[in-house]
């Protein structure tokens, strides 16, 4: 099935509720929010002619196509939510959390028009949005939640989790020592450093709740081992790698289109117990860095 857009503050349309309406039996949706610097408002900046486009762009990869979607519509409905990100992180922090108000109500009436539960895939501070529209949205409604590298923090991320839609849904945390840096910077600028970002999880775990650190040699063992091989080598500083690393959305479509597949006891199983200290990257002594 086409991919369908939607945007925070405009009225989704009649062909998109149509669409999941009509979805077959056993048909996944799955929504996919982008990151700081975005903005349906900004044709240079747009996410539908960048990440979140149906056809490939002219630069990284179209999250769609890289997703399974774009055919027949057996493959599911996958819907790109965009939003304004652009201008100051403090000021685009704070969107996120109205965008992920409005893509909550979205999901609820997919949900329900679809019967069937959505599964959520957002990158940066489109992490934060999904998170928010997770806590927004019909308890049931929402089901496999991926966060990708999320612009978020742990305190926050808890509150979401024990919502009655965040107690329902399943998180796949991914996450990376290539972007400490960048979760240091949004401890700084935002917290004071008081906070910690989402780079290791919950302070508390959860049953529903993974982290999965897709840059450390054990992890990528384990994901081959369950049948999803993927790109090796590691980079000292990289934001984009969760979704610039080879093979990872092959893994993410299973993950979200097929989780009894990948059910988060079998993932928990093969994974390493403890991620990596921060600032791993930076330390490693020796061994190739590819560039970032």
């Amino acid at each position: 099935m086409a991919v369908m857009r939607a945007d925070a503050g405009t009225e989704p349309d009649e062909a998109l509720l149509q669409a999941a309406r009509a979805l077959p039996r056993g048909a996944p949706i799955v929504v996919m929010s982008h990151g700081f610097r975005y903005s349906p408002d900004h044709p240079a900046h747009c996410p539908h002619r960048h990440i979140l486009s149906p056809t490939p762009p002219s630069c990284g990869p179209s999250w769609p196509l890289a997703l399974g979607f774009g055919g027949p519509r057996s493959e599911g409905l996958a819907v790109a939510f965009g939003w304004q990100a652009r201008g100051r992180l403090r000021a685009a922090y704070g969107r996120a959390e109205q965008a992920g108000c409005a893509l909550g109500d979205l999901v609820g009436r997919l949900s329900a028009l679809a019967e069937r539960p959505v599964a959520l895939i957002g990158h940066s501070l489109g992490g934060r949005v999904v998170l928010q529209a997770t806590a927004r949205a019909t308890p049931g409604s929402v089901g496999r939640v991926v966060l990708l590298n999320a612009a978020e923090f742990r305190d926050m991320a808890a509150k979401v989790v024990a919502t009655p839609s965040g107690r329902r849904a399943e998180f796949l945390n991914v996450t990376a020592r290539e972007n400490d840096p960048f979760d240091f910077a949004l401890e700084a600028i935002l917290s004071g450093g008081r906070r910690r970002a989402l780079g290791f999880g919950l302070e508390t775990p959860r049953a529903n709740w993974l982290d999965l650190q897709i840059d450390d040699a054990a992890t990528l063992d384990a994901l081959a081992d369950l049948g999803f091989p993927t790109e090796r080598g590691a980079r000292r500083l990289s934001h984009w790698t969760s979704y610039r690393r080879g093979g990872l959305f092959e893994f993410y479509r299973a993950a979200m289109c097929h989780p009894w597949a990948v059910p988060l006891g079998l993932l928990r199983h093969h994974l390493p117990v403890r991620p990596e200290p921060r600032w791993a990257r930076l330390w490693a002594a020796q061994g190739p860095v590819a560039r970032a």
